[in-house]
């Protein structure tokens, strides 16, 4: 049984992948059965942040909080697509006015 879970585990984990020639690692769907534990480490930091804020938070906020230089905006715009990327797959949700929370 512990096998057994443990490649349905394997399997959730983000698979390295190819688009356009350029390696990028796939993000899973939220699922009952996917962890966020299956998410690469800096997917877990954001995911941290946003639910540490008290309330929506901005990518600005975010990135203060991951270490990102956030008065660059050539930096910022990469973590803003991460966190599309998160709402999109189902990990967090994003508000008409831009800003992002967790999933309840």
């Amino acid at each position: 049984m512990s096998e057994q879970l443990a490649d349905e585990r394997a399997s959730a984990a983000p698979v390295p992948g190819q688009v356009g020639g350029r390696a990028v690692t796939l993000i899973p769907h939220r699922a009952p059965d996917v962890e966020e534990s299956t998410l690469p480490s800096d997917y877990q930091r954001i995911l941290a942040a946003v639910r540490q804020a008290a309330g929506p938070v901005m990518a600005r906020q975010v990135g203060e909080v991951v270490g990102v230089d956030v008065s660059v905006r050539a930096k910022l715009e990469p973590l803003r697509g991460k966190l599309v990327r998160l709402v999109d797959r189902g990990w967090l949700r994003k508000l008409p006015d831009g800003r992002f929370t967790t999933r309840l």
